[in-house]
C-alpha cells in the first residue's frame, strides 16, 4: 500500500493536475453541456485527460466531478444520477492513478449571492457527494474555487461526517484581492483554521500572481498547510476558443515563487494543460518543503472613502403608503421610434397618474430597451418611471453597470424581476445569463444603496433607488409565494406589486399573510378587452384565473373597463395603489378607467 497524502505532504512538495473543464473543451465538447456527465458517458476521454496529467508528473488528479451536487445537476435534469457520476469519477481516476493521490473535486453548490440555502441544507447537499466520492476510493477532497465561506464551511462539514479523508480547501480571488462575495484571504483562513481546517490555499481566480499574494496573505493568519492552483492567465475568445495567455516557463516560475511563500501542494487550474504542470514538475521535483517565511504581510488598507451624498429620493417613495397611487404599464416600442408612447404618457400625464411602469421585453420578445423610454418620459414627459429589470440577459457585472447607468440618468424606481427565459420568446435558443434571480438582484441594489458594489467595493456616490417586486396573491401555494416575498423584503424591497387580480377572495388572505412586513402593495388591474382575451389568460397565462362570474359578464358583451372598475373598489381596501395594464397597448382603457376615478373626487 502507498504512502498516504500526509506521510508525503511531509516530506516533498507534491504537484498537482491542470484544468479538467478546459481540458474537456480543447476535445470539443459544447460548453453548455454537463461536463460531469462525461464520467458516464464519455469515461475514456476523462481516463485520457488524467493519464496525460499523471504522465506529465501530477502527484495528485483531481476526479471530474467539480459541479457534481444535486443543486447543479438538477438544473441540468441529472439528480438522480449523482451517485453514479462522482462514484464513476473517482472510480475512472483510481484505475489510472498509479502511486498518485485521487482527490475527489468538490465545487461551490451554486452561483455566489444565490445561496438561500440554510447551514443544515449546505452542509447536506455537499455530503452527499462527499459520500459517494469516498465510496468511489478517493485519497482526499478538493474543494475547489469557493466565495462564499458559508458554502466552505458546510463542505468542510460534510468532509468530516463522512470520514477521516484529507481536506483541502481553496478559495477563488479576483483582481481586487477578495472572493466575488468580498471576502478576503486573511479572514477565509481565519474563519476556517477556526473550524480546524489544515490545509488552505487558492486556485481559479485571475492568474499566477493573484493566486501568489492570497497565499501569502493566507499564510500569515494561518499555520497550515498552502496550496496554489492558478488559472493560466485571463483567456480570450480567438477563432471561436478560448486561449490562455500563460506559458509553461511563467508556471514553472511561479511554481518556485509559492514553494519560497511556503506552498506544499502546487498544480494549475482553468487553461493550464499537461505541458504547464511538466513544466511545474521538472522546476520542483526532489525539492524539499521550504518553512514559512516568518512575517506577517502587510496590507496595503485602503483609505476610508465616504460615498457622496445621494440626490433627493424620487416623489414616488415619498407617496408610497401616504397616497392611493396610479400607475400604468408600458411596453417599450418594437422598433426605435417612441413617439407614440411619449405621446400616450402625456395623456396619462394628463389625466393624473403618478407613474408608468417600462416592461423588459415581456415575454422574452424583441422590443427597444426599457431604460431609453424610461429616460425619455422622465426628461421629456416630466413623469415618474418605475423601470423593470430583469436578470435574464446580464451577468453580475452588466447588472450593475446599467443600474448605475439608470440611476445616473435620473431613474430611481427600479422594480426587481427575475425575467421571461429566452424559450417562451422569439429567439427559443437565445443563450439565458439568469446569473441571479430577483432576490440576488435586490441584493444588488441594496448593496449600492449603501454606496458599494456588491464585492464591498466603494462608489464615489451611493443610489437611493426604491425598488418593488412582483407577487401572485392568487398563487396555488401561498404559503411559498409568502416565503420568496419575505426572502425579498429581507433582501431590501421597499413595496410590492401584484399580478393583476379578476376575484378579490385571495386578496384579503395575502394581505394579511404579509401585513408583518409593512410593505405597501400595490395591486395589479388588467381590464379584458374581449371574450377571447379573457379565455387565454384563463388558459395559457400562468398564475392568472378569471372567475366564471367574470367570463360570463364579457361573453354577454359586459365592457372589461366596467369590471375592471368594480374589481378597483373591492380591492382598493389595504392597497397602498394600483397599476393599470392595459392589454394590446390599448392606452385608451387606462384613460377611461382614470377618467371614471377622478369623476368620484
Amino acid at each position: 500500500m502507498g504512502q498516504t497524502f500526509w506521510e508525503r505532504i511531509g516530506e516533498e512538495v507534491l504537484v498537482g493536475d491542470g484544468g479538467m473543464g478546459t481540458m474537456i473543451y480543447s476535445q470539443g465538447v459544447a460548453k453548455g453541456q454537463c461536463f460531469d456527465e462525461l464520467n458516464i458517458l464519455k469515461p475514456e476521454l476523462v481516463k485520457e485527460i488524467h493519464s496525460a496529467y499523471i504522465g506529465a508528473g501530477a502527484q495528485i488528479i483531481e476526479t471530474n466531478t467539480f459541479g457534481a451536487n444535486r443543486a447543479i445537476l438538477d438544473f441540468y435534469g441529472l439528480g438522480d444520477k449523482l451517485k453514479e457520476i462522482n462514484y464513476q469519477g473517482a472510480k475512472i481516476a483510481r484505475q489510472v492513478a498509479g502511486d498518485s493521490l485521487v482527490a475527489g473535486c468538490v465545487g461551490p453548490l451554486s452561483r455566489p449571492y444565490e445561496s438561500l440555502k440554510k447551514p443544515s441544507e449546505i452542509e447536506e447537499l455537499f455530503y452527499e457527494q462527499v459520500q459517494a466520492l469516498a465510496e468511489g476510493g478517493v485519497d482526499l477532497i478538493f474543494l475547489d474555487t469557493f466565495s462564499d465561506i458559508e458554502e466552505a464551511k458546510g463542505a468542510l462539514r460534510a468532509c468530516r461526517r463522512v470520514g477521516d479523508l484529507p481536506v483541502v480547501c481553496h478559495f477563488s480571488f479576483l483582481e481586487d484581492g477578495k472572493t466575488l462575495t468580498g471576502l478576503p484571504p486573511e479572514e477565509a483562513a481565519q474563519e476556517m483554521a477556526g473550524l480546524g481546517a489544515k490545509v488552505l490555499g487558492s486556485n481559479c481566480g485571475i492568474g499566477a500572481q493573484g493566486v501568489l499574494e492570497a497565499i501569502e496573505r493566507m499564510g500569515s493568519r494561518f499555520e497550515g498547510i498552502l496550496s496554489a492552483f492558478p488559472n493560466a492567465g485571463l483567456p480570450k475568445f480567438v477563432g471561436g476558443r478560448f486561449l490562455y495567455p500563460s506559458s509553461p516557463d511563467y508556471f514553472a516560475t511561479y511554481a518556485l515563487r509559492y514553494l519560497e511563500a511556503g506552498a506544499r501542494i502546487i498544480g494549475g487550474c482553468c487553461g493550464s494543460t499537461p505541458a504547464h504542470i511538466r513544466a511545474i514538475s521538472q522546476a520542483i521535483r526532489g525539492l524539499k518543503p521550504k518553512l514559512r517565511p516568518k512575517r506577517r504581510v502587510h496590507l496595503s488598507v485602503r483609505p476610508s472613502e465616504r460615498p457622496g451624498e445621494a440626490k433627493p429620493l424620487s416623489s414616488l417613495r415619498g407617496k408610497l403608503g401616504r397616497e392611493f397611487l396610479y400607475l400604468v404599464e408600458m411596453d417599450p416600442p418594437r422598433g426605435a421610434d417612441m413617439s407614440k408612447e411619449l405621446e400616450v404618457a402625456k395623456r396619462l400625464k394628463a389625466k393624473g397618474v403618478d407613474g408608468i411602469t417600462i416592461s423588459d421585453s415581456p415575454m422574452a420578445r424583441v422590443r427597444m430597451s426599457p431604460l431609453a423610454l424610461s429616460h425619455r418620459v422622465l426628461s421629456e414627459v416630466g413623469m415618474e418611471v418605475i423601470l423593470h429589470f430583469t436578470c435574464r440577459d446580464r451577468n453580475i457585472l452588466g447588472l450593475q453597470s446599467d443600474l448605475l447607468g439608470a440611476y445616473a440618468l435620473g431613474i430611481e424606481n427600479i422594480l426587481a424581476l427575475t425575467g421571461d427565459p429566452p424559450s417562451v420568446g422569439d429567439y427559443p435558443y437565445a443563450v439565458a445569463v439568469f446569473e441571479v434571480t430577483s432576490t440576488g438582484l435586490l441584493r444588488i441594489i441594496s448593496s449600492l444603496n449603501q454606496g458599494k458594489d456588491l464585492a464591498g467595493n466603494p462608489l464615489s456616490q451611493r443610489t437611493t433607488f426604491c425598488v418593488g417586486v412582483a407577487a401572485n396573491p392568487g398563487a396555488e401555494d401561498l404559503g411559498q409565494e409568502v416565503e420568496k416575498i419575505e426572502e425579498k423584503a429581507a433582501a431590501g424591497a421597499d413595496f410590492i406589486l401584484t399580478q393583476p387580480l379578476f376575484d378579490p377572495r385571495p386578496w384579503e388572505l395575502f394581505l394579511e399573510r404579509t401585513a408583518h412586513l409593512d410593505l405597501p402593495v400595490i395591486v395589479g388591474l388588467l381590464p379584458l378587452y374581449s371574450l377571447r382575451h379573457a379565455e387565454f389568460l384563463q388558459n395559457e397565462v400562468p398564475g392568472i384565473r378569471v372567475p366564471e362570474s367574470i367570463m360570463g359578464r364579457i361573453g354577454k358583451g359586459e365592457e372589461g373597463v366596467e369590471i375592471a372598475l368594480e374589481l378597483l373598489q373591492e380591492l382598493r381596501g389595504g392597497a397602498a395603489g394600483v397599476c393599470i395594464m392595459p392589454p394590446f397597448h390599448k392606452y385608451e382603457m387606462a384613460e377611461r378607467i382614470l377618467e371614471a376615478e377622478a369623476s368620484k373626487k
